[in-house]
């Protein structure tokens, strides 16, 4: 049999297609039932949400001394700037709380209590053109609901929280406590319940963290855990695997 050498060049190419299309075909024919992400391999991934998204949405309620007077219980989300730093417990979020912000008024006047809304935004890889791979429907996000707590003098004095906050959030430095500018205090957000939105329902897990699982996942598996969009190889079949549900258990 004689092969045109048209045939013999195009060899390569029509290897490299056979090979990406049975991969693609693996992921999106794996089988449903480990579509669905367990509780824990949830908490993973949003304890590495909030180890690397450094603002999110603080919700309160105006308390009834609020002004204007029919605002009292009316509900507000607004962005403020957060970090894990607190090495006491980094579960929970470190807030720097600025006297004047509506946010930190609220839940101070209303015993505390306070919600933080996380979503993960990837890196924009320039291979990525179609946009449903980068709708925010597709993408997880989370809420911690639980009250704030001042953070004691003790546990400041070696300065090595307010020395990450800033890190994260360099412009911050100007109103940390004692800037002048400013007053302000730091305070945790003390986790008294997880809302997770993994994605699609049918293949990200969608419901209640027990707050155990997500005090339990320990560094490593924070450090090992990879967000859709964050691996620079092979970045088609890794969003594929997330979109189309193919997760390995963490």
């Amino acid at each position: 049999m004689h092969l045109k050498p048209g045939f013999l060049l195009a060899l390569p190419l029509l290897v490299l297609l056979l090979t990406t299309s049975t991969t693609l075909a693996a992921v999106l024919q794996h089988d449903h039932s480990q579509r669905i992400p367990s509780v824990h391999t949830s908490a993973v991934l949003a304890r590495r949400i909030l180890q690397l998204t450094p603002h999110g949405t603080l919700s309160t309620t105006f308390p009834a001394s609020s002004s204007p007077a029919h605002l009292s219980s009316v509900p507000i989300g607004l962005p403020d700037y957060v970090a894990a730093c607190d090495r006491a417990d980094a579960s929970n979020p470190t807030l720097l709380a600025v006297a004047i912000a509506t946010s930190f008024r609220n839940a101070l006047a209303g015993g505390g209590n306070i919600s933080l809304s996380l979503q993960w935004q990837p890196p924009a890889p320039s291979s990525i053109k179609n946009p449903f791979l980068r709708q925010p429907a597709a993408l997880p996000r989370f809420a911690l609901l639980g009250y704030l707590e001042r953070i004691p003098p003790r546990e400041l004095a070696d300065g090595a929280l307010q020395h990450c906050f800033v890190d994260v959030h360099p412009d911050a430095r100007a109103w940390t406590p004692g800037s002048g500018i400013h007053k302000s205090e730091w305070v945790r957000l003390v986790v008294d319940a997880v809302y997770w939105i993994g994605g699609f329902g049918d293949r990200a897990y969608i419901g209640w963290i027990p707050v155990e699982e997500w005090r339990g996942v320990t560094e490593e598996e924070i450090k090992r855990a990879k967000l859709p969009g964050e691996r620079e190889d092979d970045v088609m079949v890794g969003w594929a695997k997330w979109l189309f549900g193919w997760r390995e258990e963490l």
